[in-house]
């Protein structure tokens, strides 16, 4: 049977693709974003105990109510506003289901969406099968600043959607308050609505602290923010997010929520519920930890030729590798994987036109083992004499 692809030009993610290879290598994967340590033990016995007492039956439509009230508190901890738990949250399946079905609301066919490079790979598809368009605006690394010039320069009569992400996902750059003026500013007045991807809230390093739409007083009455329990609480396949947003965005967001994944499953509700109820600061101290982990990568591959850039959030670490090879990235991180045992993610694949770079990111939510395991395996690739060569050193 023949049909005409709505995707005719879009494969399988990067993410898949490399850790796909991982698995047939042999290699270890520090490209996809993932936790290789356990959850709290608190959290897996509260999963058995919500089981045990039978919550294993289809969950609101909008969400468990117990979660969405200690959600509520969270963000008011977080944010200092009140967020009504029955009109201004809803539970997605992660938060990737959550951006789907915020640009699903809001874009149609003709209409454009602008996005950042390099972009999280989910935004476009989205975009495109809602019948509209990305806009697709290059952040010139390593800074990957914006430049609210530019965002000027590139809106049209069709801009209905702007998708922020921070801390950024691949970047690991973080947005600050004089960012989110310079955009509330740009859209004033227009019939643009903000889609903010800020899964990585409470992962910034170095004292920086995290600028929301939701505690901005333009964007947060036009913006649908976006979070995931699976970065909160290390537990990725759980694969429980939500949304916030007006009352108004919410119930364009649930009309289509309720025709996608419906409801979320009913006993991981009910245990992060218990649990945030029990362990009310429970993400305080992410930023910490992963800034742990973070100096403990970049100092242990500082000067082997796998250059740490400093990272303002997320649990990524981008290098630079441009003193060992002029490679693409993708070539360059497949022959990691073949030759160092080693999977990374590069990052031309979020862009539509990629700039000339040299830079793979590397995941640092790892055991500390894992991370000293990676950082020896690709200083060893780094020290071998073909690449010394390269660099021209001694060999």
């Amino acid at each position: 049977m023949r049909f005409n692809s709505k995707l005719p030009d879009v494969g399988t993610t990067i993410f898949t693709v490399m850790s796909r290879r991982a698995l047939e290598e042999g290699a270890l994967n520090i490209g996809q974003g993932f936790p290789d340590y356990a959850i709290d033990p608190r959290l897996a016995n509260l999963l058995v105990e919500v089981v045990g007492e039978g919550r294993n039956q289809y969950a609101p439509m909008e969400g468990v109510v117990e979660l969405r009230e200690q959600i509520s508190a969270k963000l008011h901890a977080s944010y200092g506003r009140r967020i009504d738990p029955h009109t201004e949250i809803t539970v997605t399946c992660g938060g990737t289901e959550a951006l789907y079905d915020a640009i699903q609301a809001v874009v149609g066919p003709g209409d454009e969406a602008i996005i950042f490079d390099p972009a999280y790979d989910a935004y476009e598809p989205a975009v495109r099968l809602a019948g509209g368009r990305c806009v697709r605006i290059a952040l010139t690394p390593p800074a990957f600043r914006f430049d609210w010039d530019e965002v000027r320069q590139r809106m049209s009569d069709r801009t209905r959607l702007i998708i922020i992400n921070s801390p950024q996902n691949p970047s690991c750059t973080v947005a600050d308050g004089a960012d989110l003026d310079a955009l509330a500013a740009l859209i004033r007045d227009r019939p643009i609505t903000v889609l903010a991807d800020e899964v990585y809230e409470h992962v910034l390093y170095d004292g920086r602290r995290h600028a929301s739409v939701l505690a901005h007083s333009e964007l947060r009455e036009r913006s649908f923010a976006v979070f995931s329990f699976g970065k909160t609480l290390h537990a990725t396949g759980w694969r429980v997010g939500y949304c916030v947003a007006p009352p108004a965005l919410t119930r364009e967001l649930r009309k289509v929520h309720q025709f996608n994944t419906f409801s979320i499953v009913s006993p991981l509700q009910y245990a992060i519920a218990r649990y945030l109820s029990a362990h009310s600061d429970a993400w305080t101290g992410l930023s910490a930890f992963f800034q742990a982990k973070r100096d403990l990568l970049a100092g242990l591959l500082r000067g082997s030729g796998f250059e740490p850039i400093p990272a303002a959030g997320t649990y990524f670490q981008l290098v630079d590798y441009g003193a060992l090879s002029a490679d693409s990235d993708v070539d360059f991180a497949d022959r990691l994987i073949r030759e160092a045992k080693i999977a990374t993610i590069p990052l031309s694949p979020f862009y539509a036109v990629p700039p000339a770079m040299t830079l793979l990111r590397l995941c640092v939510a790892k055991h500390d083992a894992t991370l000293e395991s990676a950082a020896e395996r690709l200083c060893a690739f780094a020290a071998a004499p073909r690449m010394r060569k390269n660099r021209q050193e001694p060999v």
